[in-house]
């Protein structure tokens, strides 16, 4: 059975059982529904709200990298840490959270396999104690924009990248607009011309841990989403295409996989941009 691409970006919850005390290692909870963390989290991690700590309040946008920087200080992050992510929803918003800390080249981060869902299942410890870490000085390198797609450069490329629709058949076909009970919506239905659907449940077991290389690869390629091609994932605002970027960059290896985090919200919203439905 093949390996992953990357496997020193993957935790599994033995090694962070493991790793609670090490001081060069930070924890952080990564929720859109930071009452999860309120309740019960792994003892020493610092909690991230996706909405309010990840993403620019006044325009919708990833940190700009001032706010990255006092993120990570604040989280008392220092460079040199290793930063385990994981949180609620099989870990969308913590592989988003990822994908922000590559942007800024953090260098060692990665993610834990299940995240908060296996972690509870296995009884493992948890705590309500919020720690206060020590604030640190926090540098970032530039941007790594190679990593995210805009909606124009998606648009100049249709017919030359593998568009990666991660979102359930019944979005991807128009039939609705979200999934039951979400806010973030568009004004029309459909997907991106060209764009295969490949839901990002599909690359985890039922336990949320991710399926072995063989399995992804199979996946991916029975698509035509191969390593040769420039990748392009996206969902509805982000984060379950972050999920997917994951899989593909980092378990896969794929050389050129890039998330359009302005994803369906944006395109189904803008004027005059090409849709496609059954």
């Amino acid at each position: 059975m093949a390996q992953y691409a990357h496997p020193e970006v993957l935790v599994e919850t033995n090694w962070v059982a493991e790793h609670l005390h090490d001081p060069k290692i930070r924890i952080v909870e990564v929720d859109v529904d930071t009452t999860a963390y309120e309740q019960g989290h792994i003892p020493g991690a610092i909690g991230w709200n996706w909405t309010t700590d990840t993403q620019d309040q006044v325009r919708r946008d990833i940190l700009n990298k001032e706010q990255f920087e006092e993120l990570m200080a604040r989280s008392g992050i220092a460079n040199d840490a290793t930063v385990v992510l994981y949180g609620d929803n099989n870990n969308w918003f913590a592989a988003y959270a990822l994908w922000l800390l590559k942007i800024y080249g953090h260098e060692d981060v990665r993610l834990m396999n299940g995240g908060r869902k296996k972690w509870l299942e296995e009884e493992r410890p948890t705590t309500r104690e919020a720690p206060q870490p020590a604030r640190t000085t926090y540098r970032a390198k530039d941007a790594d924009l190679g990593l995210r797609s805009r909606a124009l450069e998606v648009l100049d490329k249709l017919g030359r990248v593998a568009l990666v629709d991660v979102r359930s058949p019944a979005e991807f076909t128009g039939e609705v607009l979200a999934p039951p009970g979400l806010m973030e919506t568009a004004q029309r239905g459909g997907h991106i011309p060209g764009a295969a659907n490949i839901p990002w449940g599909q690359a985890v077991r039922e336990d949320g841990t991710f399926k072995s290389a063989d399995e992804l690869k199979a996946l991916y390629e029975g698509k035509g989403v191969t390593a040769d091609k420039e990748v392009v994932a996206y969902c509805r605002i982000g984060e379950r295409s972050s999920h997917s970027w994951f899989v593909l960059k980092y378990l896969l290896g794929y050389p050129t996989v890039k998330n359009y985090d302005g994803s369906w919200t944006e395109w189904g919203s803008m004027v005059g941009m090409p849709i496609e439905k059954p």
